[in-house]
């Protein structure tokens, strides 16, 4: 009998039926029971509608080996997001309870409970169905069926697996535990077998599980200190994001430094070109160039360039003696500022309990030196309108994370 091969490689379908099912169902925090090196964690960090991620697994070694891949990217810092995301790692036993579990939106299980001796997966399914009864929990186990279609295997696909069920062993178990706790659930897997063996089903099988009513206040004070703390918490980092007052201030302030040393740079340009038609009797074609923002929209570029070289209106940038003054009007008028900020009124508050902007004596402009040679602003305010979270770098990164794995 030739091979079994999956393509993608199982591990990864895996994953990509829980980020389906996250996709689908958006839960805002979800746990992942068991996570082994947090790879599953590493991929869900990039659902935007993830605002807390847990993992738990009883061996630390292997939960810091890779826990580093789940820190922020420097892009994240230079380009904060929209929303908060806080991660959370802990050791400890799936089958004991604690009230760092509590209230998590869906649960994943991942090649999981083969690992469990009987007793401890009772314990398991009162823990994780009764105790802490997220609305939706993904189970994944091998399916023992499947087996006969490995050639060489003999025993478990693992030495660490206590048992490995048939499909019908699977189903029973998990009916049983939907009748305990007022769950439903749906069985599907992935890794299909060659044509002709549909009978033997999927390579892992996998339950849906739904809870059948709301909690009944399972995630209370009350509960919190009735149970004491058995996990011990190794790795907890919040992203920066635009939800944190100082973070939001920090990139508005870059944002508008950004666009203001645009407009000073086109408006020196044009002052050149001015004096070179009046030299030399002749008009010289403009060599105007705009800031490079890889990541807007053509159409947003389109409007950004427009916003730069307008010399048409009332809240236009004017120039004065040794001075250039920009209206915030003219600032608010770029897209992104207009999304960080709301409203003018909050543009002209941040920029006014500012020291790294200049505004005039009414603060309804900004202040910038029109000589030439002017020095560049401080490293703090970084250029941040070329980037976007996830997009591309976070793309690359985890390309790059796939090939490792494939390797």
């Amino acid at each position: 009998m030739e091979p079994v091969t999956f393509s993608p490689p199982l591990y990864k379908q895996r994953y990509q039926f829980v980020i389906d099912l996250v996709k689908k169902y958006k839960p805002k925090k979800v746990v992942d029971l068991g996570c082994a090196d947090c790879t599953l964690l590493w991929k869900l960090k990039f659902q935007t509608c993830i605002e807390e991620l847990a993992g738990v697994d009883i061996n630390r070694a292997v939960i810091t080996e890779k826990m580093y891949r789940l820190s922020p990217l420097p892009c994240e810092y230079l380009q904060p997001s929209e929303r908060p995301l806080t991660i959370k790692l802990y050791q400890g036993s799936v089958a004991e309870k604690d009230p760092c579990t509590l209230g998590f939106d869906l649960a994943s299980c991942i090649e999981l409970i083969e690992h469990l001796e009987t007793p401890v997966l009772e314990k398991f399914s009162e823990v994780l169905f009764g105790y802490m009864t997220p609305a939706i929990v993904i189970v994944s186990t091998p399916n023992a069926e499947f087996n006969r279609l490995l050639p060489g295997l003999n025993g478990f696909r693992h030495k660490d697996h206590k048992f490995e069920w048939t499909k019908e062993e699977f189903q029973n178990w998990a009916q049983d535990v939907c009748s305990s706790y007022n769950y439903t659930v749906e069985f599907t897997g992935v890794g299909k077998g060659p044509p002709g063996t549909e009978d033997v089903g999927f390579c892992t099988q996998c339950g849906v599980f739904t809870r059948s009513y709301p909690s009944e206040g399972s995630f209370t004070a009350d509960s919190c200190r009735d149970t004491e703390h058995s996990y011990k918490s190794i790795y907890n980092v919040v992203y920066p994001n635009l939800c944190d007052g100082t973070i939001l201030r920090n990139t508005v302030i870059s944002e508008v430094i950004y666009w203001a040393e645009s407009i000073r740079k086109n408006m020196l340009e044009y002052s050149q070109e001015d004096e070179t038609v009046d030299d030399n009797h002749s008009y010289q074609a403009s060599s105007k160039s705009f800031p490079s923002v890889s990541n807007i929209s053509q159409e947003t570029c389109s409007t950004e360039k427009q916003a730069l070289s307008d010399t048409r209106g009332d809240n236009e940038a004017y120039k004065e003696e040794n001075t250039i003054s920009i209206p915030l009007a003219k600032l608010f008028s770029f897209s992104r500022v207009q999304k960080l900020c709301g409203s003018l009124d909050r543009l002209k508050g941040i920029l006014s309990e500012t020291s790294q902007v200049e505004l005039n004596s009414d603060s309804t402009a900004m202040i910038l030196s029109a000589a030439e040679d002017i020095e560049e602003q401080s490293e703090a305010c970084w250029d941040t309108s070329c980037l976007e979270l996830g997009d591309p770098l976070a793309v690359c990164v985890e390309d790059w994370d796939e090939e490792l794995c494939d390797s």
